[in-house]
C-alpha cells in the first residue's frame, strides 16, 4: 500500500476538512436505486455516499485508502443504527469481482486504471453514478493535478459499454457562479 497516500488522507479526514454531503448525482438520483441489492461508495472519505445507500435499505461497503475515513464510518453507522462494511485499502482492479453490485458510486476520484473493473463488477442492470472534476474550472475548487481531472466528455468515453441513463457537464454555460461547476455527472446502467 501507497503509505505517503494513506497518511496524506488519514490528516484530511482527521482535519475534518472533507466533503461530508453525499455527491449531487446520487442525491437528485435516489427514484433510481433499487428496493434492495448491494452497493459500493468507492473512494468514500467519509463515507456521505455510503450512509446514504445504507439509509435505503442497500448492503452497503465502503472502500478508501485511510483508515481514519473508514473509523469515521463505522461511527456513524453505529450512530446511526445501520450496517455498513468497510475495507481499508489501496484501490487496484483485482480489488473487484465481476458481478458483485447492484450499485457503486465514485465521487470526487479519478483512477482511469480501475474503470473497466468498475464496469465488470457491477450486476447486469447495476448502476454506477459517478461524479468527479473536469478540466474546465470557473472557480478553484477541486484538485489542479491534470491527472484527476477529466476531459470534456470523457465520463462518456471512458463508460462507454454502459447504457448512458443521464449525464451532465456544465461548463461555461449560462452564469458560470450558479448551478454544477467543474464537474461532470454520469449515471450508466451495465446492460448484458
Amino acid at each position: 500500500m501507497n503509505k505517503a497516500l494513506r497518511d496524506k488522507w488519514d490528516r484530511v479526514y482527521r482535519s475534518g476538512a472533507s466533503i461530508t454531503a453525499p455527491a449531487t448525482v446520487l442525491s437528485e438520483n435516489l427514484f433510481l436505486l433499487p428496493a434492495t441489492g448491494s452497493a459500493l461508495d468507492l473512494a468514500s472519505g467519509l463515507g456521505a455516499n455510503a450512509l446514504l445507500l445504507a439509509k435505503q435499505g442497500l448492503t452497503t461497503q465502503a472502500w478508501d485508502i485511510s483508515d481514519a475515513a473508514m473509523c469515521h464510518i463505522q461511527q456513524q453507522a453505529v450512530a446511526h443504527a445501520i450496517a455498513i462494511k468497510t475495507f481499508t485499502g489501496e484501490i487496484t482492479p483485482s480489488s473487484f469481482s465481476a458481478n458483485t453490485f447492484d450499485v457503486i458510486v465514485v465521487s470526487r476520484f479519478l483512477d482511469r486504471s480501475i474503470c473497466n473493473a468498475i464496469m465488470e463488477s457491477l450486476k447486469p442492470n447495476g448502476l454506477l453514478f459517478y461524479q468527479t472534476y473536469t478540466q474546465y474550472k470557473s472557480s478553484e475548487h477541486g484538485p489542479k493535478n491534470p491527472r484527476f481531472l477529466l476531459a470534456k466528455n470523457e465520463l462518456l468515453q471512458l463508460f462507454s459499454a454502459l447504457k448512458l441513463v443521464f449525464y451532465r457537464e456544465n461548463e461555461g454555460l449560462g452564469g458560470a457562479q450558479q448551478g454544477l461547476r467543474n464537474e461532470a455527472q454520469f449515471i450508466g446502467q451495465k446492460i448484458t
